[in-house]
């Protein structure tokens, strides 16, 4: 789980993208938010879900910086509002920590 939060640590991400994520997260309801972005009928516990959603960020902050023709920028907001309200929902053992602006 630390190196859950260590990855969170280190994401450095543009102002625009960081405010969209926060302004979105009064809105998020996990069970139908993750569902979508899953593609999953169940529900895997947060640290599975941080995983799964940090390889697709990963891939998304790529495609950003790249500029391939695929990427969306609303789906890499998405996967932001569901990172950040993942990591608050694991126990705490640490402070948790927050998504730097680049």
């Amino acid at each position: 789980m630390c190196e859950l939060i260590d990855q969170m640590a280190q994401l450095r991400r543009p102002k625009l993208l960081i405010r969209a994520a926060r302004f979105g997260q009064r809105d998020y309801q996990r069970g139908r938010d993750l569902k979508r972005l899953l593609a999953a009928r169940d529900l895997p516990k947060p640290e599975e879900v941080l995983r799964v959603l940090l390889a697709e960020e990963e891939d998304l902050e790529t495609a950003r910086r790249t500029g391939a023709a695929g990427y969306s920028f609303l789906r890499h907001i998405e996967v932001l509002i569901a990172m950040m309200a993942e990591v608050r929902l694991l126990p705490r053992l640490q402070m948790t920590p927050t998504i730097r602006v680049a």
